[in-house]
């Protein structure tokens, strides 16, 4: 053989003696520790473990499995984490969490008193047209059926609007205390006593 193949065989027998060398320490289901050169069964590696050299010094420790409640606990730390990574990025400051929620409320008035004044016109063009409708009655002539129908879209057109606004008060009011919330948090991370 040559020189490399028995350094080869050499280190091969060496991780075997070494691999063989370990000890695996765990607690089996009636408390009691077990040393295994085997290695941990399944059912316990859920318990967590240790792995000992051949003088029994530990060389690695396996924790135990998160428990459910760890697992809710770490998850919505993690989530808490991306939330305040995500707040970082758009706020430098409280004042730019301010300024972000004065905008926003800004536009919601601005899209309620818009849909206000289109409801409002809605109302007016329906009150025209119901008096021509009474003017046909008054001479003792049918109302169009034309006209019905304009003053019957124009009714589900105003309850399509006031459903409109109605959503917008709903997302303003959501907004304020979306931000509220936001710039308490951005103050916390921040350590902005204000």
């Amino acid at each position: 053989m040559r020189l490399g193949s028995w350094v080869l065989v050499l280190s091969g027998v060496l991780c075997a003696a070494q691999a063989q060398a370990d000890l695996y320490r765990y607690v089996d289901d009636k408390g009691v520790t077990v040393l295994d050169r085997h290695g941990v069964p399944p059912q316990f590696i859920g318990k967590g473990y240790e792995i000992l050299n051949d003088q029994g010094r530990v060389t690695r420790v396996v924790p135990p499995a998160p428990t459910a409640e760890e697992r809710q606990r770490l998850l919505e730390a993690k989530e808490r984490a991306g939330s305040d990574a995500r707040l970082l990025r758009l706020y430098a400051s409280v004042e730019d969490v301010e300024r972000a929620k004065t905008r926003k409320l800004s536009e919601l008035d601005s899209v309620i008193g818009i849909t206000r004044g289109n409801l409002q016109s809605l109302r007016t063009q329906q009150a025209n047209l119901q008096s021509q409708a009474a003017n046909h009655e008054r001479a003792g002539r049918p109302v169009p059926d034309q006209l019905l129908k304009q003053i019957d879209n124009l009714s589900r057109e105003q309850a399509s609007l006031q459903r409109d606004v109605e959503r917008y008060r709903q997302a303003r009011k959501q907004a304020e205390v979306s931000f509220t919330q936001e710039r308490a948090r951005v103050a916390e991370l921040l350590g902005d006593a204000r």
